[in-house]
């Protein structure tokens, strides 16, 4: 199969592919996909109404998505690729694969790839004695802070990646290497985002942009947030981004996926604290033998 790194030019292809064949898993999200493309060298492949991409110049490949012969493209692929492995299967994908190929994958939960799903106005509104905690460090935040919420605009854009270019001098001695790249993927995201039909919020202090997110829509039902940034010294503003992009959304999504937490143990405590409707299993298949 011929594979090339994802352009704009892809985006309606791709998207009529995955309208076609809905998931709730981040990772069948077009600006998703092509904003870490060139970090994980991410390679697409749309022909014959399926999408597949594969990832790492290795035998990674996503599960198949899209309404066209998922079997014939398996079929093309463990049969030039021995060592092939597919990720990012939910439960319905598992079925749907042991159905096509029964007993011929061993599978294995990946919970680190685990996505958490919430409701919007759970975000929202933060309502009960749960989100106590959350509500403290927004009230913090409103209390003490001249604050206001915008959504990205061509007018503001810029002051995101200012921001970006300045979190990542703060930050980029906890983690070098992954957060050179996460910066050059959300870079690449800014300059592109209204073509990559992007949606996200800035949240500022006085005239200082202080925390920035944004991501797209996933389904019909469902927005899945790709970034989300805040200055440490200024407690709640995680809080606060997180609760302003929920309130734009709600009416037009009951669902907000703000994706895995790649194993890290105080992204998975983060995550957990908001008390998601969903953990979103997933799982990588393996050919036996």
């Amino acid at each position: 199969m011929d594979f090339h790194y994802p352009t704009l030019s892809d985006k309606e292809t791709v998207q009529k592919i995955f309208d076609k064949d809905t998931t709730d898993c981040c990772e069948y999200c077009f600006a998703n996909v092509f904003m870490w493309s060139d970090v994980y060298e991410n390679k697409i492949n749309t022909g014959n109404g399926i999408f597949i991409s594969k990832a790492f110049k290795d035998s990674f490949y996503c599960y198949p998505r899209g309404k066209g012969d998922k079997k014939a493209v398996l079929k093309e692929i463990t049969e030039d690729d021995r060592h092939a492995r597919f990720y990012g299967l939910t439960e319905k994908d598992k079925e749907e694969l042991n159905t096509l190929f029964p007993e011929r994958f061993d599978f294995f939960e990946d919970r680190d790839a685990f996505e958490y799903i919430y409701r919007t106005e759970d975000l929202a509104f933060l309502r009960g004695k749960k989100y106590h905690s959350k509500k403290n460090h927004a009230s913090y935040f409103e209390k003490n802070f001249d604050w206001h919420y915008e959504e990205i605009t061509p007018e503001n854009i810029e002051r995101c990646v200012i921001m970006n270019d300045q979190w990542e001098k703060l930050n980029e001695k906890k983690e070098p290497t992954e957060i050179e790249r996460e910066h050059e993927a959300i870079e690449k995201a800014f300059n592109n985002f209204f073509d990559l039909g992007l949606y996200g919020g800035i949240l500022f202090i006085q005239n200082e942009a202080v925390a920035f997110t944004f991501g797209e829509r996933l389904n019909d039902n469902t927005f899945c947030t790709h970034v989300e940034k805040a200055y440490a010294d200024f407690r709640g503003a995680y809080q606060i981004i997180n609760r302003e992009l929920a309130a734009s959304l709600l009416g037009k999504y009951e669902f907000i996926n703000r994706e895995d937490d790649t194993g890290s143990e105080g992204l998975r405590s983060a995550k957990l604290s908001y008390h998601p409707s969903i953990l979103l299993k997933k799982y990588t298949a393996v050919l036996k033998g």
